[in-house]
């Protein structure tokens, strides 16, 4: 009881430390882990033995016999899930082909580099070799997450990043126990046949259960056929049947179908998508703080000077800084990356939780069996896993501005808001060259700008998530447009340190209406307009004008014209190089206007209004 309730305190402590530090939480998860499990046993306690202890004899511990390794592979499920949720395809317009060829041509290059130079460093036979080979291919999604939230990147970067962790997690372990089967098979004999029978199996049920799984409980929750109170648990009995399912009838084919239940889900029409994410998400923190630490634990200290040599710092560094970065340059020829984007995303590339789990499984089965070398499995992946968090969490940041990828200026634009005026000026900027996201928590205005080709996510603006999410790294410009003023000064009293650092902005109120004392730094637009004019003039005329500047005085000229017209709103000025500057409502913000500007409006033309200069 003592250890089980140590371990949930511990690794809660882990969480939190990694929170305060901004590190990833596998770093101290892995080193508590090790304190508690080896290294307590060698130096502190008299008897050796150790503080946790995962299995001990086979069967004794917290986990005897199997029960540590059924244990992680259902918790590795659930987080694989989670991980899948958070895949939109609307992320990857820009990257797909580059995602694809990682996880491809990228899983080989790593396999068979890694494989032959683990073999002729630690002189282990091909298949041992190969086997740490692809436990090696997967980058985790739980260690990249934590680093990626720290570090304002273009959103390409950040989003290849990403999708790689999570969709390459399956395809290590399909690469895995395809290895664990020749070695099990004892020789080449029929292994052929067998390979691409077993492949074959986890691709057919793998990605069979996930999808019918997850329409199915995407229709029972939207036709209300499981109660509010239910959702969540029936949800996670789900991902674990599905799982389960597919491990009787294909091994290994589990992780494949949940990543795709997750996919399919995340991507589809689910009202109560936001629930399930949050408790997915609170219960893979739990998870992940439980698994790290036990793994960790279950390490001896006789594994870990196996590790004591110059060649596991040879075997590291080949690993780190010339396989991973030619399998990165390789995928991403012909690619709209630029250099230093693929020299950071070569960096950038930790193992976690699916390479550590996998590893204590498959090196425990093997040393069983008593196949030569297998003692090697476990020590050599944890080296790689907590080698590469090491590095990739204390440097990415620092590396990220010495090579210049390092967002200085963010200039992506967070919209407050969906209806049709946000929907309106976030297509014009995404038209210009930005990156929009608009938030809201109604599903249908969600839908409907998804439909006009926006990024939107449907979630509450008093929620902690959105300072979370990696895909708003790159936002440095904040726009409150709802119909709601407490809203609208919420939004901008929470997130404008994080997400306004260039700008943040709301539209007035119904008091502050052609109130000049009490109009705010960051109103919007005009002095006149609030959400219901901008409202009525979109919907008379859904469309944004630009017509272009002589000079200022022309410019001064055509916002009078809008100040006498109720059908005319100044939105912002684009200079000659395209930049848009926004247009506060008390009209200071607009210092140099020169010919070529152009002034952006919303509502009907000017033409119709036979502006004095000729226009």
């Amino acid at each position: 009881m003592i250890e089980l309730a140590g371990i949930i305190i511990l690794g809660i402590l882990a969480q939190w430390v990694a929170w305060k530090l901004k590190i990833p939480a596998i770093l101290p998860l892995i080193l508590i882990g090790l304190l508690v499990g080896p290294i307590a046993s060698t130096y502190i306690n008299a008897d050796g033995s150790k503080w946790i202890e995962p299995v001990w004899n086979g069967t004794k511990g917290l986990f005897p016999g199997d029960g540590l390794f059924y244990f992680v592979s259902l918790a590795i499920s659930i987080i694989l899930f989670e991980g899948g949720l958070t895949l939109k395809r609307s992320e990857i317009k820009n990257v797909g082909p580059v995602i694809t060829k990682l996880i491809t041509l990228g899983s080989v290059v790593t396999f068979f580099s890694s494989g032959v130079l683990a073999h002729f460093l630690f002189n282990l036979s091909w298949d041992i070799s190969f086997l740490f080979a692809g436990l090696i291919i997967v980058t985790g999604p739980t260690v990249i997450t934590p680093i990626l939230r720290n570090i304002p990147l273009k959103k390409d970067v950040s989003t290849v990043l990403k999708w790689e962790g999570i969709l390459i997690d399956p395809i290590g372990a399909l690469v895995a126990v395809l290895v664990f089967e020749f070695i099990s098979v004892e020789g080449d004999s029929g292994f052929t046949r067998t390979a691409l029978i077993e492949f074959g199996k986890i691709v057919l049920f793998g990605t069979t259960f996930g999808f019918t799984f997850a329409h199915a409980l995407a229709f029972a929750i939207n036709k209300n056929f499981i109660p509010h109170y239910l959702l969540n648990v029936v949800s996670l009995s789900t991902v674990l049947l599905v799982f389960v399912e597919s491990e009787v009838f294909a091994h290994e084919s589990g992780l494949l179908a949940v990543v795709v239940m997750g996919m399919v889900l995340g991507n589809g029409k689910l009202d109560n998508i936001k629930e399930l994410l949050y408790f997915k998400e609170s219960l893979s923190v739990l998870l992940i703080s439980i698994l790290f630490i036990l793994l960790a634990a279950n390490i001896n200290m006789e594994d870990l000077m196996l590790l004591y040599t110059w060649k596991t710092l040879a075997l590291f560094g080949t690993v780190v800084f010339v396989i991973r970065p030619l399998s990165v340059f390789l995928c991403t020829i012909g690619s709209t990356l630029k250099f230093n984007e693929k020299l950071f995303i070569s960096w950038v590339g930790p193992r976690g939780i699916v390479a550590a789990g996998i590893a204590s499984l498959f090196g425990s089965k093997l040393l069983k069996q008593g196949v030569e070398g297998a003692q090697y499995i476990t020590p050599l992946v944890f080296m790689i896993v907590l080698g590469t968090v090491l590095l990739n969490a204390t440097t990415a940041r620092p590396f990220s501005k010495l090579i210049g990828v390092f967002l200085k200026r963010s200039e992506g634009i967070l919209i407050v808001g969906a209806s049709l005026f946000p929907r309106l000026i976030g297509r014009y900027l995404e038209d210009n060259g930005r990156h929009v996201v608009l938030i809201d928590s109604n599903q249908t205005n969600i839908q409907l700008a998804q439909e006009d080709g926006l990024e939107a996510m449907n979630t509450d603006i008093y929620s902690d998530i959105l300072e979370d999410n990696i895909e708003l790294n790159d936002v440095g410009f904040l726009m409150a447009l709802t119909g709601s003023s407490d809203i609208n000064k919420y939004a901008i009293n929470k997130f404008s340190a994080h997400f306004g650092e260039s700008g943040a902005y709301r539209l007035i109120t119904v008091g502050e209406i052609n109130n000049i004392e009490n109009n705010p730094e960051e109103g919007l637009f005009s002095i006149k307009n609030d959400y219901i004019s901008l409202t009525e003039v979109s919907r008379k005329y859904p469309k944004i004008h630009e017509i272009e500047l002589k000079d200022k005085a022309h410019y001064n000229e055509l916002i009078e014209i809008t100040n006498n017209d109720e059908d005319i709103i100044p939105l912002l000025v684009k200079d000659k190089r395209g930049v848009l500057e926004i247009i506060s409502s008390h009209n200071k913000a607009i210092d140099k206007i020169e010919k070529g500007y152009q002034l952006v409006y919303l509502g009907k033309p000017f033409s119709n209004n036979k502006p004095k200069r000729g226009m």
